[in-house]
């Protein structure tokens, strides 16, 4: 690979320092960020045009992979290349990186102390409302006739009671998709799903990495980050499934708490795998799951994406992602079912969620200052009710 000029360089220096403050500050999920990098970089620094900016949109929405990670890694590659992209999209996860690893370290500490346990017991069933709204949002954008919600509905039904593969589920409705949608059947008014832009466990004592747990993270965040189609909160059932029933590395109050940070955090939910690296095997465990989880955006973007942009027209490739997009659908409101069975155990727990969707759906609410909400009514509440939602060691 050929060395950066000196006007490269230069360049790379603007990507890392743009996408460092982005991802600190980085709050409001994908649709917010990826609105807040349009304002800044097409209005502002004027690096891109704003047809160029919804190209990178619409390629980087018909890839598997978080939205705001894979429009800045692509961003990063219209700016600086081979080498932008990779110093863009890391600079862009660093900052997550370090957050939530913090955040891992504090919970492995502190985790058995009965103030943390309230906190969570008032954020779980915000989490889950957190879950529904965002679910909400992506069927507006994207679901757009019957077969879809058709899709979805058979995903909901396998995911809640089945719990089957989740790779399988996206693959057979591609197919769906390609046949209903793509060339067989001539649909030529097809489109791809839109978006909006808009303002913007544990003990005492660490887990001990081995090579072994250390590679079945690597493998399992790997696969991970090839399938969050639609949305990072399609990871949700994925990791459910592969975290708590396969391996056993967490139980499910514990995978509730980390898909909780990974919300409250900035950045996309799928920094999630962090946290879950760091509970499973310390410090390198959070790291080779945020590679993981990040790398098959990088290669995505830098393999296929030029592909996509001269191929998205093709009436296949579009039948094939709005398949996909309902089986996203579909799988998160069935991890919605299967967390809120375990979030929500009493009387104050069901208010809270209730509460949380009727305050996500009137105003607009940021996710840290509802967590934050239900975090002291779980203070307040859980000393009192002496709750059987009890943290499971």
């Amino acid at each position: 690979m050929i060395a950066p000029t000196d006007l490269q360089r230069g360049r790379l220096a603007e990507l890392a320092r743009y996408f460092l403050r982005l991802g600190f500050l980085g709050f409001g999920g994908p649709v917010a960020l990826v609105g807040q990098m349009e304002r800044e970089l097409v209005d502002g620094k004027k690096w891109l045009t704003k047809e160029e900016m919804r190209e990178s949109i619409a390629i980087c929405q018909s890839l598997p992979g978080p939205l705001a990670i894979q429009v800045g890694i692509y961003v990063s590659w219209l700016r600086g290349g081979f080498w932008g992209a990779w110093v863009g999209g890391w600079c862009f996860i660093l900052p997550n990186f370090v957050i939530v690893a913090a955040l891992g370290a504090l919970y492995v500490y502190l985790g058995d102390l009965q103030p943390v346990t309230a906190i969570f017991y008032g954020v779980s069933p915000a989490v889950i409302a957190l879950i529904l709204h965002s679910c909400y949002r992506l069927a507006k954008l994207g679901m757009e006739d019957w077969l879809q919600w058709t899709i979805a509905a058979v995903c909901l039904a396998v995911t809640v009671i089945l719990q089957a593969e989740v790779a399988l589920l996206f693959i057979g409705a591609g197919i769906v998709g390609i046949l209903y949608y793509g060339s067989l059947f001539k649909r030529s008014s097809v489109t791809l799903p839109g978006i909006a832009i808009v303002p913007a466990a544990a003990g005492p004592i660490a887990p001990v990495a081995s090579g072994s747990t250390l590679s079945k993270l690597l493998l399992f965040f790997l696969k991970a980050g090839s399938l969050t189609f639609g949305s990072g909160l399609v990871i949700v059932p994925f990791l459910e499934q592969g975290l708590v029933q396969q391996y056993n590395w967490l139980d499910e109050r514990q995978f509730l708490i980390a898909v909780a940070i990974g919300m409250i955090s900035p950045g996309p939910v799928v920094i999630t795998a962090t946290f879950v690296g760091y509970l499973v095997a310390g410090f390198w465990g959070s790291v080779v799951s945020t590679i993981g989880i990040f790398l098959p955006s990088f290669l995505l973007v830098l393999i296929v994406a030029p592909l996509l942009a001269r191929h998205r027209g093709n009436a296949n490739v579009q039948g094939f992602v709005k398949g996909a997009y309902a089986a996203a659908i579909g799988t998160i409101l069935g991890a919605c079912i299967l967390l809120g069975k375990i979030a929500i155990g009493d009387w104050l727990t069901a208010l809270v969620g209730i509460v949380s969707l009727a305050v996500l759906f009137r105003w607009k609410v940021s996710n840290p200052m509802l967590i934050a909400a239900t975090a002291v009514v779980g203070l307040i509440a859980y000393p009192w009710l002496q709750p059987a939602w009890v943290m499971v060691k």
